[in-house]
């Protein structure tokens, strides 16, 4: 029993074994079966995909850019791409996407890309024609970056059918980077508070007689008026501050009324008399400069008409519009006065009213005020400042080029003198100069406060925001203070040639002749002005001026003449050899042996 048993189990187990060994068999077959399957499959998918067919055929594609070689603007690179697409190309269910791509230095940045797709195809982007082809237009820009000068153009393409991708090969567009524009100077333009500091100041007083008709005499009375009264203490005054008398001028009249050459010579007599008084009172003042005849200048007028007419219209009298009639309708002054007298009742008025007036001589006595030398201002700045007043304290500064000088004056001013605002504004302006942007804002914010939309405070509010980056508050401050400063108009060309605006730029320049206004006409595509405002400007030996010539001479494809500016430019700065090997704008010289001499 226990043998049949073990015979009936052994016979199990083979069976079994047999069993597992043909399923084992069976599932290798179908394994095999799957696989040769997915490969038809992947073959088929491969016959029916028409990427592989499209990448082939990618360089049948067009591409321009604009511009070429690139330039760099307004701390950008921009770049319009045109693409021209053949007939039979773009497969209705593909779509591309087509991304411009800068490579520099080792380094790469990729431009904004652009979509293009099939006629069925379901992603969104510019259609593209099967039968007919199509174009394409694409504008893009980066932030330029150190190195981007010398760089390559690349457009990239990778085609989408279904879930399968294929990238073509990449297609150069472009080479180089023209950066000209980084050329620009930051020589921001701060305003100074400027001083009004005279060393010679122009004093006068005036004073009139008056005269009895048909008389040259001088009364006493006339003597104790105001006027005169106010001149004699000008002239006593002036002696004990030491004023250089320089002129008295005497103009004396007659009034219109009887004989001309009576007149005449009344008028000469006035101004004789009214001189021997001021003579008299200035040696009484002991005036020794005015003993000399030739102090005096007398000019007698003889008939005053001018005076009559002007007295004539500030008067109340009834016929006044009657009496200026005639002194328009008729020139000759006896005819004049014959035809105001024919106006018997009127006439006397105007003898008691207006007459006694014109009958004058005018006395102006003028001289000057030497102020303290350029010594005692220095001397007085450095130890007692209160012993000057504002002018020649602000004054003081500009007779150091020293900044910290400078600054210590200036802060003086804010101490002696706090309620002007040119003492914080001028602090403000040092700090500019000295590259202390914050400690100069503070400054200007103070001088502000002071005077209220000040325009060369608010110029240097603007020269502060440009400095630190923030272009557009410059322009707000700027605009805010146009038209009062050339300054003004220089900073506002800077900030449009960084914002690559190069039209407004010339706009602000005018006729501002300087290194940045000629680079702005460059750019601004007026090379024949660029050129002649170099040769006028101030700094046309700088190795920097030198350089931009050789450009322009670049640009007119004027071998000689480049050559020569760029050795000038070399020679003061040898930065310039590596430079000018690199710069897209002698690109077409860059073969040339003279010019690889020049720059080796």
């Amino acid at each position: 029993m226990t043998f049949r048993l073990y015979i009936v189990a052994k016979n199990f187990i083979i069976a079994l074994t047999k069993i597992i060994q043909t399923l084992n068999q069976l599932k290798m077959k179908m394994v095999n079966l799957k696989s040769i399957m997915g490969v038809v499959a992947a073959v088929g998918f491969m016959a029916c995909n028409p990427l592989s067919k499209m990448a082939k055929k990618a360089k049948e594609v067009n591409y321009t850019v604009t511009p070429n070689p690139l330039e760099m603007h307004a701390d950008s690179i921009m770049i319009d791409i045109q693409g021209s697409i053949p007939a039979k190309f773009f497969n209705k269910k593909v779509s591309v996407t087509v991304t411009p791509v800068l490579e520099y230095g080792g380094k790469s940045k990729e431009f904004k890309a652009i979509v293009l797709s099939g006629e069925a195809s379901e992603v969104q982007g510019t259609k593209i024609s099967y039968m007919n082809g199509g174009s394409f237009t694409h504008r893009a820009q980066i932030p330029y970056e150190e190195g981007m000068h010398k760089a390559t153009l690349a457009v990239k393409a990778e085609g989408a059918y279904k879930a399968a991708k294929k990238s073509f090969d990449a297609v150069k567009i472009a080479e180089g980077t023209n950066v000209t524009p980084l050329m620009l100077q930051n020589d921001d333009k701060p305003i100074l508070g400027a001083d009004k500091f005279n060393r010679i100041t122009a004093v006068s007083s005036y004073a009139e007689i008056h005269y009895l008709v048909n008389s040259p005499q001088v009364r006493c009375s006339e003597l104790s008026d105001a006027d005169m009264v106010a001149m004699k203490k000008f002239m006593k005054d002036g002696v004990a501050a030491g004023y250089v008398w320089k002129k008295a001028n005497i103009d004396a009249y007659a009034s219109p009324d009887g004989e001309i050459t009576l007149n005449e010579n009344l008028a000469n007599d006035r101004a004789s008399s009214a001189a021997s008084t001021v003579k008299s009172m200035m040696s009484g003042a002991k005036a020794a400069a005015g003993k000399a005849d030739e102090f005096y200048a007398k000019n007698g007028k003889g008939e005053d008409w001018v005076g009559f007419k002007k007295e004539m219209e500030a008067s109340d009298i009834a016929d006044k519009s009657l009496i200026l009639r005639v002194l328009e309708m008729y020139s000759d002054p006896m005819k004049r006065e014959e035809e105001i007298k024919n106006l018997a009742a009127t006439y006397i008025e105007v003898a008691d009213k207006i007459l006694p007036k014109l009958r004058r001589s005018q006395i102006t006595l003028n001289a000057e005020i030497e102020g303290k030398s350029d010594e005692e201002i220095q001397t007085l700045a450095g130890s007692s400042p209160e012993g000057l007043n504002v002018e020649e304290l602000l004054y003081a500064a500009t007779l150091t080029n020293d900044l910290n000088a400078k600054l210590d004056i200036y802060n003086k001013v804010k101490s002696v003198y706090p309620e002007d605002w040119r003492g914080p504004n001028n602090v403000g302006y040092v700090y500019i100069l000295q590259g202390k942007l914050n400690e100069a804002k503070a400054e200007f914010e103070k001088a502000a406060s002071m005077n209220v939309n000040n325009a060369a405070v608010n110029n240097n509010l603007g020269v502060v925001a440009r400095q630190s980056g923030n272009i557009e508050g410059a322009i707000e401050y700027y605009e805010s203070a146009e038209g009062t400063a050339p300054e003004v108009g220089e900073n506002l060309g800077l900030v449009y040639v960084k914002k690559g605006d190069y039209e407004k730029a010339n706009q602000y320049y005018g006729s501002t002749k300087s290194f940045n206004a000629s680079l702005a006409k460059l750019l601004g595509g007026d090379i024949d002005a660029s050129a002649k405002m170099l040769g006028e400007i101030s700094d046309k030996d700088e190795a920097y001026s030198n350089y931009l010539k050789a450009i322009i001479e670049a640009r007119n494809n004027n071998q000689d003449a480049m050559l020569k500016s760029l050795k000038a430019a070399i020679a003061k700065e040898g930065s310039y050899k590596a430079k000018a090997k690199e710069d897209i704008e002698f690109v077409k010289f860059w073969d040339n042996s003279e010019f690889q001499a020049a720059t080796n």
